[in-house]
């Protein structure tokens, strides 16, 4: 039994510039995440036995999570997993979208391009604060492309997410104040497909 840990970064602050500036990289991961971590052990704390699962398993079956903690574990929970996913889909080095998921891509949405503009017109059009995602539906097995508000994760419904964008003010507002659109023209170039496909092919 073992409380969730913040994990390391898979770079440096710096590393993401001129995309994502370092002291927005620093805040978000060292100060949002890391408060999201605690929260949810704090929670978690009233029911020890709940330490013994995976934040994914927790979140996959939300409703055996006991009431009182129920939004708390959705909440913190939630930010925890989706920022962990959010971290490991970026790169410094730029990576190109190839083999498996990008067939399926082109199966599922015509072409790499067209895909591109879904999501980022999804991005553009969400209201306040949540994520686009990238899923697998574990039912149908295809791909779609999701929001979701606040820090509820893809996991709660049945899908598995293998590429997201956060659109939370905090995650890019030092850089680019009111300006989404440009974040997410920029993000594009810190996508690591490798590790979209990865999480696909699993």
């Amino acid at each position: 039994m073992s409380k969730h840990e913040l994990p390391a970064l898979p770079f440096v602050f710096d590393a993401l510039e001129p995309y994502m500036d370092a002291k927005t990289v620093e805040i978000h991961w060292g100060k949002h995440h890391k408060t999201y971590v605690d929260k949810l052990n704090l929670a978690l704390e009233k029911y020890s036995d709940l330490f013994d699962k995976t934040i994914e398993d927790l979140l996959i079956d939300l409703n055996a999570v006991p009431v009182d903690i129920r939004n708390a574990v959705r909440n913190f929970g939630g930010g925890h997993a989706n920022h962990s996913l959010f971290w490991k889909i970026l790169s410094p080095k730029k990576t190109k979208c190839s083999g498996k998921i990008a067939d399926a891509l082109n199966k599922t949405f015509g072409n790499f391009e067209e895909f591109k503009k879904q999501f980022s017109d999804k991005s553009l059009a969400l209201f306040g604060s949540g994520w686009v995602w990238l899923v697998v539906d574990l039912k149908t097995k295809n791909l779609e492309i999701i929001s979701t508000l606040n820090q509820d994760s893809p996991l709660s419904l049945g899908k598995k997410p293998i590429l997201v964008i956060d659109l939370w003010e905090h995650a890019y507002y030092l850089k680019y104040q009111n300006r989404r659109n440009e974040f997410i023209e920029s993000w594009w170039n810190l996508v690591n497909w490798n590790k979209v496909e990865e999480l696909f092919s699993l």
